[in-house]
């Protein structure tokens, strides 16, 4: 009888602790949406009216860190604690992937300087292929014909919107300058796909359980050490001192441009703890599927908000996704009902 009582207390501790992981990888994927969306349209929107800086752009990708403090200093007063959590190893990696983050960031900022959203957002959806290939060596994910149907129908999905895409170049732009911010941008999604798997190992080998204040502190980290990265230049460039005059000269007014700059800061921020969040509740594999399902999402968007064509291809585009990330989905559910029943039936031969 006590058996059965400290089984039944067992799976009802395991079902809150599943259904708390469920909602983290809910809530994640809501603030990713938000970010990914939001984020390069708002940066496009700068560079269209007047916004010249790159460095600027790639210093707003990760700038928003300081709103973290707030979800940290609830989940600490809660916790009765000031202690960080993040331990040595987690520290110094956070300042690594955090560098490697800044530079990722410029690649994008240049790439997205000189390309359309649809055309970036197409390029940069090559992250998902590198992800995968990362997550097989870096954190030797083992993949299920699901997961490799979704791989490749996401990443053909978002090829698809390569299609007609030079109808959509900027004016005035030249050939070399195009293909230079297409280079940049595939270089920037070669280094996230790395980025991704490489945070997932550093977790796994931290040996440190998964909380919600170790995971706001990691990205406190990163986003710091990213911001840091972008700032150097900044300083060296002056670009600092050239922020007035740029609002001042900014086609939309300067009350428009600063509104701008905090909004894309507050959006890539939403954007980078929602892919750090995932990462932590679920596996950089599942982020990046997510990451692209949302690639056509952001033509609709764009479409809407910047007046860019939404031509037949993304719309297909859009439908290969959905049916890609339904694959990974079914997959997992099948997984996991497999895995529960074989444990259920061991469980009662126990008994």
């Amino acid at each position: 009888m006590e058996t059965k009582q400290r089984r039944n207390n067992g799976l009802k501790d395991h079902e809150n602790s599943k259904a708390f992981k469920v909602f983290l990888i809910v809530l994640n994927c809501i603030l990713l949406s938000v970010g990914q969306v939001s984020g390069p349209i708002l940066l496009r929107l700068h560079f269209m009216h007047g916004g010249k800086k790159k460095w600027l752009n790639a210093w707003l990708l990760n700038a928003g860190f300081p709103i973290l403090t707030l979800p940290i200093a609830i989940s600490s007063a809660r916790a009765r604690t000031t202690r960080l959590v993040v331990t040595p190893w987690l520290f110094t990696v956070s300042a690594l992937l955090g560098f490697l983050l800044g530079l990722d960031g410029y690649l994008y900022s240049f790439g997205l300087f000189y390309l359309p959203v649809s055309v970036s957002s197409l390029l940069g959806s090559t992250r998902l292929a590198f992800t995968a290939i990362f997550a097989f060596i870096i954190v030797k994910h083992k993949f299920t014909h699901y997961s490799i149907n979704a791989v490749v129908l996401m990443t053909l999905g978002s090829t698809i919107l390569g299609f007609h895409a030079d109808g959509n170049r900027p004016r005035g732009e030249s050939d070399g300058k195009y293909v230079l911010g297409c280079f940049m941008t595939i270089g920037a999604a070669a280094l996230h796909g790395f980025i991704m798997p490489a945070l997932e190992y550093t977790h796994l080998k931290s040996g440190t359980a998964i909380t919600f204040n170790l995971v706001m502190q990691i990205q406190l980290l990163i986003s710091m050490f990213a911001t840091l990265f972008c700032t150097v230049p900044m300083i060296i460039n002056k670009e600092f001192q050239a922020i007035p005059k740029a609002a001042e000269e900014y086609e939309l007014g300067p009350t428009k441009y600063y509104t701008m700059l905090l909004l894309t800061a507050i959006a890539m921020q939403f954007l980078i703890m929602g892919s750090i969040g995932l990462i932590f509740s679920s596996t950089s594999l599942f982020g990046g599927l997510v990451s692209s399902l949302l690639v056509p999402v952001q033509q609709v968007f764009a479409a809407i908000l910047l007046d860019e064509q939404f031509t037949p291809e993304k719309g297909i585009a859009l439908a290969m996704c959905l049916w890609g990330f339904a694959s990974y989905l079914y997959g997992k559910y099948n997984l996991n009902y497999k895995n529960s029943g074989a444990k259920n039936e061991t469980e009662d031969e126990a008994i």
